[in-house]
């Protein structure tokens, strides 16, 4: 079953700690649909440790929702785990923390292997460690770059028609241009000209 990302994004009033100021100190901007409508279990690992298959040290991984949460994105939440048991993995992060990436950062993985299959535009991932994916050696054979992906270069080869690459990953493969992320990332920095870096955030859960 596929895992789905639910989100706002939220900016805190410049004038939020003045005495006069009597409203929610954070305020909705806009909620995470339509920036990002994907599924891309990469990113969710990356960013929340969710769907971590490659094994990231996530951006901001259970932090739960923050207590000063603006009512609309805590009235939202609430109402989604009373209806759905299978709501998990609350957490948020700032433009801040988002802003200062390093995005050369890689996982845990060794390395990825994608499969695209003749006459399918669909790409497999498969995590590389020590040992070649058994699914693939009994389907495409062993790899021409060796027998064990240790020592192995990168490189891409056919079998079959299929297309296969060896590859490493990194942070901007999972958020970078075309993934989604790039246009959320864009208007949290948009908006952080206005509310600065640490004063906009995003929220996000999943089911």
């Amino acid at each position: 079953m596929g895992t789905d990302i639910y989100g706002y994004i939220e900016a805190r009033h410049p004038s939020a700690d003045e005495d006069w100021y009597d409203w929610d100190a954070w305020a909705v901007s806009m909620p995470l649909y339509p920036l990002y409508d994907g599924r891309d279990y990469e990113s969710f690992g990356c960013l929340f440790g969710v769907r971590n298959r490659l094994g990231w040290t996530p951006v901001a991984a259970r932090r739960g929702l923050p207590a000063d949460a603006s009512e609309p994105v805590r009235t939202d939440y609430e109402d989604s785990v009373r209806i759905d048991a299978a709501v998990h993995g609350c957490t948020w992060v700032t433009w801040a923390e988002l802003r200062d990436l390093d995005m050369t950062v890689r996982p845990a993985a060794r390395g990825v292997l994608d499969v695209q299959p003749r006459h399918s535009s669909s790409i497999s991932r498969y995590r590389v460690d020590d040992q070649w994916p058994k699914d693939v050696v009994e389907e495409y054979g062993m790899p021409p770059l060796g027998a064990s992906p240790v020592k192995a270069p990168m490189g891409r080869w056919e079998v079959s028609g299929a297309t296969l690459e060896y590859r490493l990953v990194t942070r901007l493969d999972a958020l970078g241009p075309g993934t989604g992320w790039d246009h959320v990332f864009r208007v949290m920095q948009a908006l952080a000209l206005r509310f600065g870096p640490g004063g906009v955030r995003l929220i996000v859960w999943f089911d």
